[in-house]
């Protein structure tokens, strides 16, 4: 099966930058690119609002020009991507998620026509990064401009999703010509004295840093022989905080959906959701695909 590049849209700024990434992304990928409208409301799910309605409304004229128009200006701008449109009858995030079952990435904007401000809690984009089968891309606005050339960073942890999304991340920066930063963040507190048995402890845990960000490394520049590849080992309060940072001069940044901190999806107040909300340029969501997917 040649999985899709998905993306969802509502003829929203937003989702007119998520699609021009979704077509990038399958360009590099020789993937087709799906756009998926899901046209009932958000809190439907695939069924009529009205419990008396006895059928489930047909897509609008109006929504199928959209698609239509979005679809042919893509194709003009990436003439090698088959581009395909589709309408389900179902609740943005719901479609998506369902969609992602059966894509190889999954695109979604960070604001939408519902008037969601960032990604807040419940916004279509914060339910399909947290609950989509297959990674999931969300792209910034317009209005806050990404350094292209800059480099893809992604966090380092040593656990199975972790690794997943360094393997990610190096594809990424593969596909961009551009360069990869492996960073660890060791958690610290920096109001505290620091006494000569914690500066030992310190210094284990920077050796300790560095053996796993070697590590990484050693297994990215085996499947991407020539790729740059830089190590960060950081201490900080606040892990988030730093890849936040760190996200000011980067291309895309990676990270598990489940990681050592204990997060489970993209609860509130873990590493990925603060960098899904507060990130500076795009941030891929490392999901694992299905099992039965080729």
């Amino acid at each position: 099966m040649n999985r899709p590049v998905v993306v969802g849209v509502d003829g929203s700024p937003s989702s007119l930058v998520a699609a021009e990434h979704a077509a990038r992304e399958a360009a590099w990928r020789s993937r087709p690119l799906l756009l998926v409208h899901g046209y009932l409301h958000p809190l439907g799910y695939g069924v009529p609002i009205n419990p008396y309605d006895l059928g489930v409304p047909a897509p609008t004229d109006e929504s199928r020009r959209m698609l239509d128009r979005m679809a042919s200006e893509l194709r003009g701008r990436w003439p090698g991507v088959d581009v395909e449109v589709r309408q389900v009858a179902g609740g943005p995030a719901a479609s998506l998620v369902e969609e992602s079952r059966r894509a190889e990435l999954v695109v979604v904007g960070s604001r939408g026509l519902g008037g969601f401000t960032g990604l807040l809690v419940g916004s279509v984009s914060a339910q399909v990064a947290g609950h989509g089968h297959c990674p999931v891309l969300v792209v910034r606005p317009e209005e806050q401009p990404t350094p292209v050339d800059g480099p893809v960073v992604v966090g380092v942890d040593g656990s199975e999703p972790g690794r997943l999304a360094v393997a990610l991340a190096a594809a990424e920066a593969a596909h961009r010509g551009t360069g990869l930063v492996l960073a660890h963040i060791a958690t610290a507190d920096d109001a505290r004295p620091v006494p000569d048995e914690v500066a030992e402890s310190g210094a284990a845990a920077r050796a300790d840093s560095m053996v796993l960000l070697a590590g990484a490394a050693a297994e990215v520049e085996a499947a991407h022989p020539g790729l740059t590849v830089e190590r960060r080992s950081l201490r900080a309060a606040k892990p988030e905080q730093s890849l936040i940072e760190a996200s000011r001069d980067a291309a895309l940044v990676v990270v598990g959906s489940r990681g050592r901190g204990g997060f489970a999806g993209l609860l509130l107040g873990s590493v990925s959701q603060a960098l899904v909300q507060h990130a500076h340029c795009p941030v891929l969501i490392a999901h694992p695909y299905p099992a039965d997917a080729d």
